[in-house]
């Protein structure tokens, strides 16, 4: 027999006295946030189970509990941003997830083989979607808004330009792009600086949509993996894909960027990091988002480019990412009703979950995103970063 929502309530208003309840309420009380409070960040908890699912399984719990509709918030982006700075999360360590910690930190997850299972679940979702989520060059990466930016177009080809001129590119030379995404970054650079790029990705969707955009221009995609590549280019791009290397083959990704830079060339590596080392992946994000990512942090990245190259620049735009995805939320929002019946209601949920969970983590500094700039000796007389307009 089904549930009634007077059932359903009457279970809720119970579980209002249980130990689960009590301890969860606490938690959100440091973070400003209530139980079925009547605020736009508070929680409005439909399903009485949600506090022992929480408690069990800390954020893969909370996520698969909103997915289920078992609770509901009107502003997650605030509720997110309120439990990050409040750090809930490290209050809660949930038993059952010792052996998700244990395989981030024991496994290569990262492998050759496991690689290309990101590209079939998360970028080959349909370009349909990305097109009506993302901007007009379909960039899926964080936005340059500081520069005045007003719009999600504008920021986007403010990163893209902020890239270029950061790599000084000059016409005739030769762009590499590790992880090109469906060639925003090569189309820019091709159309305005007259460059000719070659780019690697292991999403087939990407690689199609990308060919057919890049019609006409000194552009090449290629469907591989980044350990495959052996050649030289006069400057070296990576933009959103190093979250989905993993430590354990950084280096062997900083080597691949090494050999296939030319003497006197530079790198730009583009990133979400994270504050500390020692966390392992978010278990929902890694379950439902980005399979086998993991973000690196800062002393990580050093880690893997010594004694390969010399640091020139470290640019920290993370703030701006907050709203690159509330833009991209906005966008997902007026575009659902043309895909809800291809998607459903499951998928709109962790979706909406997904980007306004990392809006607010962006929002109060939970991570991050660098652009550093690479040379392989150090630039004689020093790098300049040119002007961030």
């Amino acid at each position: 027999m089904a549930t009634t929502d007077t059932e359903t309530a009457h279970s809720v208003r119970e579980a209002t006295g249980s130990s689960a309840w009590r301890l969860v309420a606490s938690l959100l009380a440091q973070a400003d946030v209530k139980l079925d409070g009547t605020r736009a960040w508070d929680m409005r908890v439909h399903d009485a189970r949600v506090p022992e699912r929480l408690l069990a399984l800390g954020n893969l719990g909370l996520g698969e509990a909103y997915m289920d509709g078992q609770w509901d918030c009107d502003r997650l982006d605030e509720f997110f941003a309120r439990v990050l700075r409040a750090r809930l999360d490290e209050q809660i360590d949930p038993a059952r997830l010792v052996f998700h910690a244990l395989k981030a930190r024991l496994m290569n997850r990262q492998t050759a083989r496991r690689a290309w299972r990101v590209g079939q679940q998360h970028y080959d979702l349909g370009n349909a979607f990305y097109e009506a989520m993302l901007d007009r060059r379909m960039t899926y990466t964080c936005g340059y808004w500081s520069g005045g930016a007003t719009t999600l177009d504008e920021a986007q080809e403010a990163k893209l330009d902020l890239i270029c001129r950061k790599l000084g590119l000059e016409p005739g030379m030769r762009l590499l792009d590790i992880g090109c995404g469906w060639g925003s970054l090569m189309r820019f650079a091709a159309e305005r600086y007259g460059v000719s790029c070659v780019g690697v990705t292991v999403s087939k969707e990407q690689a199609a949509l990308g060919a057919e955009r890049c019609k006409g221009l000194p552009v090449e995609f290629r469907l591989q993996d980044y350990r495959a590549l052996d050649e030289r280019f006069d400057r070296v791009a990576s933009v959103g894909m190093f979250e989905h290397v993993g430590s354990k083959n950084h280096r062997t990704y900083m080597e691949v960027a090494h050999r296939c830079l030319a003497d006197g060339g530079l790198f730009l590596l583009h990133t979400i990091g994270k504050n500390r080392r020692d966390t392992t992946p978010d278990p929902w994000i890694d379950k439902y988002i980005f399979p086998n990512g993991e973000l690196p942090a800062i002393s990580q990245i050093a880690d893997a480019s010594g004694g390969l190259f010399v640091a020139e620049d470290l640019h920290n735009f993370g703030a701006d990412y907050d709203r690159t995805l509330m833009a991209w939320h906005a966008n997902f929002e007026a575009a659902w009703p043309h895909f809800e019946a291809q998607l459903g209601q499951r998928f709109y949920r962790m979706w909406r979950y997904y980007l306004l969970s990392c809006a607010g983590a962006f929002r109060v500094r939970d991570i991050q995103l660098w652009q550093w700039v690479f040379s392989k000796k150090g630039l004689l007389g020093g790098y300049r970063r040119p002007d961030l307009r």
